[in-house]
């Protein structure tokens, strides 16, 4: 038997941009924990009202939205990131 090559390339895996609200955020560090992919971390930074927010570590955010869904205070969510471009942390005004 011969191994046959793919008809199409391979496509580039999805990667998406995580957006944070710092200072909405109150650290509870949910989105942290539940991120498959692991791209985050909390700041040794606070915010005005005195927590720690999540930073982007990694570049492989898969925009499954977990971060979103299980975020209580709505402080953080995920885009496809723009084509031709790797992830960038885009930080928004509460």
């Amino acid at each position: 038997m011969t191994n046959r090559a793919p008809i199409l390339p391979q496509p580039p895996p999805i990667r998406g941009s995580v957006h944070i609200h710092i200072e909405r955020c109150k650290g509870c560090e949910l989105c942290i924990d539940y991120c498959p992919t692991r791209v985050l971390e909390l700041s040794p930074q606070f915010n005005v009202k005195g927590y720690h927010y999540p930073l982007v570590v990694e570049d492989n955010c898969i925009t499954c939205q977990s971060c979103f869904v299980i975020c209580p205070e709505f402080a953080i969510f995920a885009t496809p990131a723009p084509s031709g471009s790797e992830t960038s942390e885009a930080t928004l005004p509460a």
